[in-house]
C-alpha cells in the first residue's frame, strides 16, 4: 500500500468511493468538478494501482483546517488505512503551521483514538457550515464535531 497526494487520474476513483458512502448517508456527496477543484487537498492510499482510500485536508483559515471526505473501501477497512490518511492530513497541517484541525463525523470514536476530542459544533466558526446546506440531513445533522490542537 502506498500513501500519496492525489493526482488527476485518481479523481474518478475518489468520486466513486466518496459517493458510495454518501449514498449510504455517511458523508456528503462530491461532484467531479468539486473534486478536481480541491484535488490538492486529497491524499489517497493505493493498493496494486487501485485507490482504496482517500481523505482531504481543507484549509479554512490561518489557524483552522478540516479533515473531510475520509473514505476507505469496505473490503480494506480495519487495516489502519483511515488512520494513515488522517495522520497524513494532521502532519500536513503541522507543516503548514495550522494550529487546529477538526472533523464532522458520525464516528467520533475513530477520531478520538487519533488524539481528537469532542467539541460542541457551535464552538466552530460559522464559516465551516457552508457545505451543510448541501446535506440532506440539514438542519437535523447528527454528526459530531471533533478537534485536535497541534
Amino acid at each position: 500500500m502506498i500513501l500519496r497526494k492525489a493526482r488527476i487520474e485518481d479523481i474518478k476513483e475518489i468520486y466513486n468511493l466518496v459517493n458510495y458512502f454518501a449514498q449510504k448517508g455517511e458523508m456528503l456527496p462530491r461532484s467531479q468538478s468539486e473534486l478536481y477543484e480541491n484535488m490538492r487537498d486529497f491524499f489517497v492510499v493505493e493498493d496494486n494501482g487501485e485507490v482504496i482510500g482517500c481523505c482531504a485536508l481543507h484549509i479554512l483559515w490561518d489557524d483552522l483546517a478540516e479533515v473531510k471526505s475520509l473514505a476507505v473501501k469496505e473490503s480494506h477497512q480495519g487495516k489502519g488505512i483511515g488512520k494513515m490518511l488522517v495522520n497524513a492530513c494532521v502532519e500536513e497541517a503541522k507543516a503548514l503551521g495550522i494550529k487546529r484541525v477538526f472533523a464532522l463525523t458520525f464516528k467520533p470514536g475513530f477520531f478520538q483514538k487519533l488524539g481528537f476530542r469532542l467539541i460542541d459544533k457551535d464552538d466552530l466558526p460559522r464559516k465551516v457550515w457552508g457545505e451543510c446546506i448541501k446535506c440532506p440531513l440539514f438542519p437535523e445533522c447528527k454528526e459530531e464535531a471533533v478537534i485536535i490542537e497541534l
